[in-house]
């Protein structure tokens, strides 16, 4: 039984991804070694996503079988494994892997097909079945170690992400194609590409870019303090300096405190562009003491009651 036991909940599952554009193909981005650390970056910050943490679920390997880039996934804990399996139904983990491969591959759009499998069973017939989905998982023990590439891979894009904080952003040479100059970031000032990971209450989190939902949950939950958080956010947002937050307030009076919200974040969205991240709204949130609203959009609250 999966409660029952003292041993640590392991379980394994593999997603199976296969992109619907003719022009990008998968298995072959992989096997290219320029393409390879972008393509695996995507793929590790998307299933970051999924889980709250970066730690959330292990990948073991990552097999090219075309026109498929099947990854085999190991999870150590019941309550990530829930946590991928609702961004998986939600559909979250497929739109956050389509834009980090987006960002990563510097392309247009990547428009994917997923499909998820436990041994011989087919998750994605069973997904509202959480229980009996959990249950395909843990009895699918992981057949193997971490395969040698992927240990690699994560040294290359930790030594980044420790570069990119000591070094003001300058790329480590061997990982260069990971912070590509092709990379659709905007150049302008000081700017620093966003960091991959951020620290939130001692939990470090996935950076990613604010989605429809974070900005919807933030114009409900914000309440009065939205022109507090925006000034937070104005210190490194032109878009936001005086007498903007004030003309909002007069702008949106009659629609009140969700409108006015809501078009405040919507300023930032759309000044800021792939520089809008979690972690800079996280940051402004923590500095006005919004605590619950920062855990509400990392999607603390939902998991609450796992132990």
């Amino acid at each position: 039984n999966m409660a029952g036991s003292s041993a640590p909940w392991i379980g394994s599952a593999y997603l199976f991804l296969q992109s619907t554009c003719k022009t990008i193909v998968l298995p072959s981005l992989y096997e290219s070694s320029q393409k390879k650390p972008s393509v695996f970056k995507a793929l590790k910050l998307a299933l970051a996503d999924s889980t709250g943490s970066v730690n959330g679920v292990d990948m073991l390997k990552v097999h090219c079988s075309h026109p498929h880039l099947i990854v085999q996934l190991k999870f150590c804990k019941q309550e990530n494994c829930r946590r991928f399996l609702q961004s998986y139904r939600e559909g979250a983990l497929q739109e956050s892997l389509q834009n980090h491969l987006q960002l990563s591959l510097a392309v247009t759009t990547v428009p994917l097909e997923m499909e998820l499998k436990a041994g011989n069973e087919h998750l994605d017939n069973m997904l509202k079945d959480e229980d009996r989905c959990l249950e395909c998982i843990y009895r699918e023990k992981p057949d193997r170690l971490r395969d040698e590439e992927i240990t690699e891979l994560e040294e290359c894009l930790k030594s980044l992400i420790v570069h990119q904080s000591t070094n003001n952003n300058m790329a480590v040479k061997d990982c260069v194609s990971l912070n590509s100059p092709s990379l659709p970031y905007p150049s302008q000032g000081s700017y620093l590409s966003p960091q991959v990971t951020f620290i939130f209450q001692g939990q470090q989190f996935a950076n990613r870019m604010l989605t429809p939902d974070d900005h919807q949950k933030f114009a409900k939950l914000v309440s009065k303090k939205w022109k507090q958080v925006g000034r937070s956010l104005q210190k490194n947002c032109r878009a936001l300096r005086d007498p903007v937050i004030d003309n909002l307030a007069v702008e949106y009076d009659r629609e009140g405190l969700y409108e006015q919200a809501y078009q405040l974040l919507l300023r930032f969205i759309q000044s800021e562009g792939k520089k809008a991240t979690i972690a800079r709204l996280i940051a402004a949130l923590e500095e006005n003491s919004l605590i619950s609203l920062a855990e509400e959009l990392l999607g603390l609250h939902s998991n609450e009651d796992c132990s």
